[in-house]
């Protein structure tokens, strides 16, 4: 009979996380069918935030962040996931905005797309919690960093652009609320999904180390180009008003795609990566040998 190979509880928690990333995707699928079911097919999958599939939705955005951060490795890939992890939350925390009539039973009274009033609250008490959160987490970085626990020169671009993008949100949220409301949602999710086909370019060329085998090179490729045609239909439907259009709903399909594309990529990757010793450092050049001395 044949016995399990080995492992330790780097590469075990590396799996798990990679499979939950894919898990929360199904989460969402799932919720956002039952609630289709009820109220109907919708323009994009950001409408059924307003729907019994708000829970689901938000507590999916939140755990696939905080996976993120903790898969976000070394390097050029921990950046970008590390950038990718703090928009995820600004997707869930600012719902996006909807067109005149009732969608989900709200009435939005304008004539054109805007953000529902009744859900103002709703959105300060997660914007504020973000940034409360954001700024606790950057202090624990530079305490840890002081006591050298962390690498500062590791995680100063990470750190950097979590430091931009929470000023930016916070003056945004003070003098600009209207457009932070108006255009948050749109900015968080084409900025996460961006970062992302960059993560996917960087798994079919990692840095010097030992390059992925070329079925796994292809499917990264494929996600990658993929991911930036989705982004193009949903950025042209965003501009040319095409989002709230039930006889051909393009945002529902480009974020359908584009979420499928994401869980793809960690499951790609959890094959790829299943029996590597060290998944975090698996595409980092090892650094030279000290050479013994005479």
């Amino acid at each position: 009979m044949a016995t399990a190979t080995p492992t330790t509880s780097l590469m075990r928690t590396y799996r798990y996380l990679r499979i939950g990333i894919a898990g929360t995707i199904i989460a969402l699928f799932v919720s956002v069918g039952i609630s289709a079911t009820q109220v109907g097919l919708l323009p994009s999958l950001s409408n059924y935030y307003f729907t019994p599939a708000r829970d689901a939705f938000v507590g999916a955005l939140i755990a696939a962040s905080l996976a993120l951060f903790a898969l976000s490795g070394r390097g050029v890939e921990r950046a970008l996931l590390d950038a990718a992890a703090l928009f995820a939350p600004l997707i869930a925390f600012i719902p996006t905005t909807l067109g005149p009539g009732n969608i989900a039973r709200i009435v939005v009274p304008c004539e054109f797309r805007c953000f529902p009033p009744e859900y103002e609250a709703i959105a300060a008490a997660g914007v504020i919690t973000y940034l409360v959160m954001g700024v606790l987490t950057v202090i624990l970085v530079l305490i840890l960093a002081r006591r050298r626990q962390v690498s500062l020169g590791a995680v100063s671009v990470s750190l950097t652009f979590a430091i931009i993008v929470l000023l930016t949100l916070a003056i945004g949220w003070i003098f600009f609320r209207d457009f932070v409301l108006d255009q948050g949602h749109a900015i968080a999710t084409v900025a996460f999904f961006s970062l992302f086909a960059a993560v996917a370019v960087r798994g079919a060329f990692p840095r010097l180390g030992a390059p992925p085998r070329r079925t796994f090179k292809a499917a990264y490729i494929l996600i990658a180009f993929m991911l930036v045609l989705v982004l193009g239909v949903y950025v042209y439907a965003e501009l040319n008003g095409y989002v709230e259009r039930i006889d051909f709903p393009v945002a529902l399909i480009a974020e359908t795609v584009a979420l499928a594309l994401f869980g793809a990529f960690w499951i790609v990757q959890c094959v790829e990566l299943w029996d590597e010793p060290d998944p975090a450092a698996s595409r980092v050049q090892p650094q030279p040998q000290a050479q013994p001395q005479a």
